[in-house]
């Protein structure tokens, strides 16, 4: 008995029982013929639409059982002109609106393929890379395999994320099956690129980014995107200058001492300001929260020498050294934290995973190249600190160091400093996430010039009258209660 056609997908293929009723429907308006018996019930949507949507359930049913092989089978999409390639009983390609299945003979599923849409099966990852090996004309649309570069960045990527054992285990299973399926010569090939990906063999690498890997200064392409994005927006901004006003050294000392205080609270150590001014001043280390106290007094050691917020790196190996030593001022008391040292583990922040390891330096590298090119002081901060903060090279302290490599940079030109008051910490992280996770750096230049602009307008005397001027800003509320209140920090005016 024939299916009800009420009761058939979005897309199906006519068969022999639904045959006079696909007639009926089609010639009531009710169906429309997308493909060689290929039907839907959606007379709305573009035909290259629907069948997008129905990829897979269309190419498992024009090919039943099929393996997704060659590029597909790496790239898990149809390529850039609609292109499924897969290994098939059938020979002839079908073109659809959108989809073109384009099949090949070959080895059938084995053990490793795994279970996909509709019956289909999904090439194992060894076989898909040595399927990827075999050489490959282009005839018409993309070509079957994945380029040479292709491969090395993807190969890239298993290394970078998954780590080396990861690579590893993709090659013994291709070294496994390669006698199965009749691909002795591309293992050979494969085994070849690995090893020269790992530095154990010789070979000629295409991509630059496995070129770097080889010679120990591999890099996340991701943040380098990020970066150079980064690094467009500023370029396009025309960002205002704020000189320094004048200012006596106690009320550089006050401004220092808030920057200080301000930028361990973002980090969650939080003290009175009565306390953190006995700490840093006085000496005063609390006997419960030792370490905390140390955070607090690191940080101002840096931020109040103008001699040393005066270095700015002028190659990328003396960025290395300042990030460095200023890291081990700042994390002097916390042993565990390898104050000085980069990280030896993977860090993340909410859904933000940073910087592999053995990535930082090259990334650093990588990213620093785009920094020299910039003019303006402030474009110069906001770019180093994002260059810091998105690495994050350090097992903690990241933010803290981010934010003491942008200040020096505008007080070696001669700028105000940037500060984040405690009720603006929730604007300044979302404005960093905006472009770790959205690629939008619009967000984090208008809240750094923004927070510049507040700094500039505050009357900075001694560390009481300063206290008072950032209270009537709301300096010191916290963001939740300030948003529940609708209260925002306020740039000041004159004050009494």
């Amino acid at each position: 008995m024939a299916q009800p056609l009420d009761d058939l997908p979005e897309v199906f293929l006519s068969s022999d029982d639904l045959s006079s009723a696909v007639s009926r429907a089609v010639a009531a308006g009710e169906l429309r013929q997308l493909g060689p018996r290929l039907y839907t019930k959606n007379l709305t949507d573009a035909p290259e639409i629907i069948i997008r949507r129905n990829a897979w359930p269309i190419v498992a049913a024009y090919a039943p059982g099929a393996l997704i092989a060659d590029r597909t089978a790496l790239e898990n999409r149809p390529a850039e002109d609609g292109s499924v390639f897969i290994v098939a009983t059938r020979r002839r390609d079908i073109q659809l609106p959108g989809l073109w299945i384009r099949p090949r003979s070959g080895p059938p599923p084995m053990d490793d393929d795994r279970a996909f849409i509709g019956g289909l099966r999904l090439s194992s990852p060894g076989r898909a890379y040595l399927d990827n090996m075999a050489p490959s004309r282009k005839r018409g649309g993309v070509s079957r395999t994945l380029s040479r570069e292709e491969l090395e960045l993807r190969l890239d990527d298993i290394m970078r994320r998954r780590g080396v054992e990861a690579l590893n285990q993709v090659r013994d299973e291709a070294r496994r099956i390669a006698p199965l399926i009749g691909r002795e010569e591309e293992f050979e090939a494969f085994d070849k690129l690995v090893g020269a990906l790992l530095g154990t063999r010789d070979d000629d690498l295409v991509s630059d980014r496995a070129r770097a890997r080889r010679t120990g200064a591999p890099f996340d392409p991701d943040r380098i995107a990020l970066f150079e994005h980064l690094h467009q927006e500023l370029q396009n901004t025309a960002l205002p200058s704020r000189p320094v006003a004048a200012r006596t050294g106690e009320a550089n000392a006050s401004l220092t001492f808030f920057e200080a205080y301000f930028s361990n609270f973002i980090e969650g150590t939080e003290f009175e300001v009565a306390e953190a001014a006995d700490i840093v001043f006085n000496n005063v280390i609390p006997a419960d929260r030792p370490e905390d106290a140390h955070d607090v007094l690191g940080t101002w050691r840096i931020v109040s020498d103008p001699v040393e917020m005066a270095r700015t790196p002028r190659t990328v190996d003396a960025l290395v050294d300042l990030i460095k030593k200023r890291h081990a001022i700042l994390m002097e008391s916390r042993r565990d934290k390898l104050p000085g040292a980069f990280k030896q583990a993977g860090n993340r922040a909410g859904q933000t995973v940073f910087v592999a390891p053995d990535h930082v330096e090259g990334t650093l590298a990588r990213g620093f190249e785009f920094y020299p090119s910039l003019d303006a002081p402030l474009a110069r901060a906001i770019y180093m600190m994002f260059l810091i903060s998105e690495v994050h090279p350090f097992a903690d302290g990241n933010g803290r160091i981010a934010r003491i490599m942008m200040n020096a940079e505008l007080v070696a030109a001669g700028e105000e400093r940037i500060i984040i008051p405690t009720i603006f910490r929730s604007n300044y992280l979302s404005a960093l996430k905006a472009h770790s996770l959205s690629r939008h750096p619009a967000p984090l230049v208008r809240t750094l010039d923004f927070a510049q602009k507040w700094v500039a307008a505050i009357p900075w005397s001694d560390l009481q009258r300063s206290q008072e001027a950032l209270a009537r800003t709301n300096a010191f509320m916290d963001p939740a209660a300030a948003d529940d209140a609708g209260v925002r920090l306020k740039i000041p005016q004159a004050y009494e």
